[in-house]
C-alpha cells in the first residue's frame, strides 16, 4: 500500500471521541480491573469468544425490549443506522466491523444495556426464566462489565433508543438517565448520591463512566494554587501535629475542608468494586483532553494521607472510612497501588490549598507542642487530675517554703 492510501483510510479524529483502551502502563498494574468478565458491550470488546455464551442473552433481552417498547426493529435499526458515523467516531480507534454488524452489534448491546437497567430498578421486568438476575454472580459480573471503559457504547444512542418506546403505561417519570442513576445508586451508593440529579446537568454525558465522574464533579475552585511539591504528612502525623478529624457532612468526596486544626473529610466507603471504579475513572481521565484530573487527584491525595493501617483505623475511628475489606492494609495498600501510574498536573491539582494548608500548620511549632501536651499529659480524665494536683501540689510547696524563708527572716 502507498504512503497515499495510507493516509486515505487514517482514522479522522473527532470531538465525539470518548471510548477509549486504556493505556498499557495502566493496564498492566492490574489486567482484570478493566476486562469484561461477562458481557461485551461495544467495540473494543466484541467478538472475544470467552463472552460469546452472553450473545443469546442479548436477543432474549431485545426481544424483551421490542415487547415492551412497542418499537419497531426496523425503526431502532434505523435509528442506529442514520447515527453510524458520529457512534463509530466515539471510539478511539477504527472499528473493522462493516456497517451491518455494527449497527447489528450496537442494536443488541444497547437494548442489552437498557434492559438490565429495566429489570434492575423494577423487579416487575424480571421473569423467573431470567438467566441472568436469577443468578447473583451472572448479575454481579455484567454490573462489574457495565462500568469498564473499555466496554461502553455512547449515551445517545441509549437515550434514543429508549424514546422510540411508546410504552410509557404506570412509568412516565422513566428515562435513560433515571434509570441510569437507580442503577448506580443500588451499585455504588456512596459514590452516586440520592439528588445528584438536581445538582449537576447530566445531558451532554458520554457514558456510564462519564456518569459516575459527574456524579463526583466538585466546584471550580477560584485562584488555585500550582503545586510546589506533593509531600504532605500522613494521617496519623497530622493526629500528632494536633489535627482533629471530623466526618463532613458533604457526600462530594473531594469537598475535604481544613480549617482551625479540624480536617473535614466526607465518608469513603471501601469495598471490592472500589478499585475497579477508580481504576477505570482514572484511566478514562488519563484519556481526556483539559477536562481535570479530580478522580487523580483525590487518589494521589488519599494515598499521601494513608500510607499505613494506622492511619486507616484513625479516620475509621472517626467515621471517615467504612472498610469492607478483609483488614486495614488491604485500604492502604489499595491506594498505593492506585497511586502508581497516576497523572499529577501541578499547575491543576484540585487539592493545591489543602495541602499548603496542612503543610503550614504541621510546621507551626506552637501546634506540635499543644498536641504533644495535650497527648502526653491530657490524654485521660485521670492524667488530666493527675496533672492539676501535681500542679496544685507544687504551688502549696513553693508557698509553704517561702513562709518558711520570711519566718526565718523575720
Amino acid at each position: 500500500m502507498s504512503v497515499r492510501n495510507e493516509l486515505e483510510v487514517l482514522h479522522s479524529l473527532s470531538d465525539d471521541c470518548c471510548i477509549h483502551r486504556v493505556p498499557k502502563r495502566l493496564r498492566q498494574l492490574n489486567e482484570k480491573a478493566y476486562t469484561p468478565r461477562a458481557v461485551s458491550i461495544g467495540a473494543l470488546h466484541h467478538g472475544k469468544q470467552e463472552l460469546k455464551a452472553m450473545e443469546e442473552h442479548k436477543r432474549r433481552y431485545l426481544r424483551d425490549f421490542l415487547e415492551w417498547s412497542k418499537a419497531s426493529v426496523e425503526d431502532c435499526i434505523k435509528l442506529i443506522k442514520d447515527n453510524e458515523i458520529r457512534l463509530r467516531n466515539c471510539y478511539s480507534e477504527t472499528i473493522g466491523l462493516n456497517s451491518e454488524n455494527f449497527v447489528k452489534m450496537i442494536l443488541l448491546d444497547a437494548a442489552f444495556i437498557i434492559m438490565v437497567l429495566l429489570k434492575q430498578c423494577l423487579k416487575e421486568f424480571r421473569s423467573k426464566k431470567d438467566r441472568i438476575f436469577s443468578k447473583p454472580g451472572m448479575i454481579g459480573d455484567v454490573r462489574f462489565d457495565i462500568l469498564l471503559l473499555e466496554n461502553q457504547i455512547p449515551f445517545f444512542i441509549l437515550d434514543d433508543l429508549f424514546k422510540l418506546s411508546t410504552n410509557s403505561e404506570g412509568h412516565e417519570e422513566l428515562s435513560m438517565i433515571v434509570l441510569t442513576h437507580k442503577f448506580f445508586t443500588d451499585t455504588f451508593d456512596s459514590w452516586v448520591a440520592k439528588h445528584i440529579l438536581d445538582e449537576h446537568d447530566f445531558s451532554k454525558i458520554e457514558h456510564m463512566v462519564d456518569f459516575l465522574r459527574v456524579c463526583q464533579q466538585p466546584p471550580k475552585l477560584q485562584n488555585r494554587k500550582k503545586l510546589k511539591k506533593l509531600i504532605i504528612p500522613s494521617v496519623t502525623e497530622l493526629h500528632q501535629a494536633g489535627v482533629k478529624f471530623e466526618l463532613g457532612s458533604s457526600r462530594k468526596l473531594l469537598n475535604i475542608k481544613f480549617n482551625r486544626g479540624i480536617l473535614k473529610v466526607p465518608s469513603l466507603q471501601i469495598d471490592d468494586n472500589t478499585e475497579i471504579l477508580l481504576r477505570n475513572l482514572q484511566a478514562f481521565e488519563q484519556c481526556l483532553c483539559d477536562r481535570g484530573n479530580y478522580v487523580s487527584d483525590y487518589i494521589s491525595l488519599v494515598s499521601l494521607l494513608v500510607k499505613a493501617p494506622k492511619d486507616v483505623d484513625l479516620l475509621a475511628q472517626n467515621g471517615i472510612i467504612e472498610n469492607w475489606l478483609v483488614n486495614s492494609e488491604g485500604v492502604s495498600t489499595l491506594f498505593q497501588k492506585l497511586e502508581q501510574e497516576n497523572l499529577l498536573i501541578p499547575d491543576d491539582f484540585y487539592f493545591s490549598s489543602l495541602v499548603e494548608e496542612l503543610n503550614s500548620y504541621c510546621k507551626n511549632p506552637w501546634n506540635k507542642w499543644k498536641a504533644t501536651l495535650k497527648q502526653d499529659y491530657f490524654n485521660t480524665p485521670w492524667a488530666v487530675i493527675s496533672v492539676i494536683a501535681a500542679a496544685i501540689l507544687l504551688i502549696l510547696t513553693v508557698i509553704q517554703s517561702v513562709c518558711s524563708i520570711l519566718q526565718v527572716l523575720i
